[in-house]
């Protein structure tokens, strides 16, 4: 059995693989004395955009700056992207490793490479053995190749010079069974040694790796604390024990006990690597674990953001990475909107609150319902925000599909008439509104648009917000005064994404003059809620 640690690899996807020193020499003190063989330091990697540490590019000039315990063989990983991509493969190669193995300190090289790029990317094995160096291929998203498929990938592998075939559970979906057939599948074609990279989606990482060992696999892959890309991998100290009792040795595991307690848990209580039910879901449908890691790193993903996503994935496929289909996915509605309700016979010629979930509702009830009880706005309630007295509200606004799937209990409760996009909504969102008033106002989203209509109306974001400030001007609404649109904090992202909603609305020529009546951090006119 090779036990291979690849957490200043995997793990960089947190941290841009910058990490210390301190830390560094500490790790490999902690992997020789629980019994690591490999530690895989990082990439190697022509890609320069943005600052990266420099596990990043694991040179030969920053590994020949570590001392490294006689016992373990450094390694570090290249992705085969970069071997078939503009750049000829050799030339690449010539690029990443400049010296021969006897002069680098790199003694294993592992290539990452997708089923699409293998047959090209597999030269390289031959180049990189005439050159010293020990080869291992990683094949990834195979957990659901077919038979046919994985024997096929199997029989080109075994005409290279290859040390071990690994296959790696990119999604995090796979059970100790499908390992168990895709071991079988592989090992009936490719007789050499085989490894396993399993991720913890399910929680099931542990499991699969130990499946994988009984099945003849003989390179098992973890990280410390489970560090990696998304909920993260197999972890180290549990692996490094289970590996010990297969071989009947004896393993020192204070110096990693004392690794994770000065460095690894206070890096996940910061970056919030392992596995939760988004992951779950990502892994049992197959998506790319970047897209959960990038909602769940940006503060204007709520939960229902995340859910829709993950919905919209399982149906429109996630299995690749995509800025863009990320973005999209956020805004689940199409670009044709319909409606059947003008607000136009509610709203004309009116002064209108908008009431915010902020705490300034709450903070300021009595004053605004004077307020109300002075100027006779129409009151909407964005959601199912309850600051002031129930009578005082005329309508309420919502617009994302899983929040009003989990609020449709709820609205069924409130006595006020619901403004939504009915018509373009899910069925079973529908069906949680059916004993509730809904007046059906059609919405799209478009990025940097702004458009009012009769019936229905598009904004740049899903904000319900954007979508209630377009009803009041669809309306012709003669004023709209807003309490309770605090703000998040100096540093909250979405405190970006309601300033930036704010200005569009406030920068087109139909807009209706706002005026915040209660604290905001937000650049709107403010008056105060007790001289109005």
């Amino acid at each position: 059995m090779i036990l291979l640690d690849c957490t200043f690899r995997d793990g960089g996807y947190y941290n841009a693989w910058d990490f210390p020193e301190a830390m560094v020499r500490e790790y490999l003190e902690a992997m020789s004395a629980s019994g690591v063989d490999v530690v895989e330091m990082g990439f190697r990697s022509l890609k320069a955009s943005g600052f990266k540490g420099a596990s990043a590019y694991t040179t030969d000039d920053y590994l020949r700056g570590i001392t490294f315990p006689e016992a373990l063989t450094v390694g570090v990983m290249i992705n085969a992207s970069e071997l078939v991509g503009e750049v000829p493969l050799v030339q690449a190669l010539e690029e990443l490793f400049p010296a021969h193995a006897a002069e680098s300190p790199v003694e294993l090289v592992r290539i990452a490479s997708h089923v699409h790029e293998f047959e090209r990317a597999l030269p390289a094995v031959s180049w990189l053995v005439e050159r010293g160096y020990r080869v291992g291929f990683n094949l990834m998203q195979v957990a659901d190749r077919t038979e046919e498929e994985i024997k096929r990938l199997a029989e080109s592998a075994a005409k290279q010079p290859l040390e071990v075939l690994y296959f790696a559970d990119s999604f995090g979906g796979m059970t100790p069974d499908r390992a168990a057939q895709i071991i079988g599948w592989f090992k009936s074609v490719w007789d050499g040694p085989m490894g396993i990279h399993t991720h913890d989606n399910l929680g099931l990482a542990l499991s699969n790796s130990l499946r994988a060992l009984e099945e003849g696999v003989t390179w098992i892959d973890s990280t410390v604390t489970g560090m990696g890309r998304g909920p993260g991998n197999a972890r180290t100290e549990e692996v490094a024990i289970e590996v010990a009792a297969r071989r009947g040795a004896e393993i020192n595991m204070v110096p990693l006990m004392s690794l994770l307690r000065e460095h690894f848990r206070p890096m996940q209580d910061h970056y919030g690597w392992g596995t939760n039910p988004y992951y779950y879901l990502a892994g049992k449908y197959g998506i790319h674990p970047t897209y959960i890691q990038t909602m769940l790193g940006d503060s204007r993903y709520d939960e229902e953001d995340v859910l829709s996503v993950i919905n919209h994935l399982r149906y429109e496929g996630g299995k690749k990475y995509d800025a863009t289909t990320l973005e999209s996915a956020k805004h689940f509605y199409g670009s044709t909107p319909t409606g059947t309700w003008a607000p136009r016979e509610l709203l004309e010629g009116r002064e209108v609150l908008l009431l915010g979930g902020g705490a300034g509702v709450a903070d300021h009830q009595q004053a605004i319902e004077r307020f109300i009880e002075r100027r006779r706005p129409v009151v909407v309630a964005l959601n199912t925000q309850t600051g002031i007295e129930s009578e005082l509200i005329d309508l309420r606004v919502a617009s994302h599909p899983v929040r009003l799937l989990a609020d449709g209990a709820k609205h069924a409760n409130l006595p006020q008439p619901l403004v939504a996009p009915l018509s373009m909504l899910p069925e079973d969102v529908k069906s949680s509104l059916r004993d509730q008033e809904v007046l059906d106002f059609g919405l799209s989203v478009e990025p940097d648009v702004m458009a009012f209509s009769e019936t229905h109306c598009t904004t740049p974001s899903s904000l319900v917000v954007g979508y209630a400030l377009a009803m009041t001007t669809s309306g012709h609404a003669k004023r709209v005064f807003l309490a309770g649109f605090d703000g998040y904090g100096a540093d909250d992202l979405r405190d970006q994404e309601m300033q930036s909603l704010f200005e569009s609305y406030e920068g087109h020529e139909e807009s209706i003059p706002l005026t915040a009546v209660t604290p905001t951090r937000y650049g709107i006119h403010t008056e105060s809620v007790y001289a109005l």
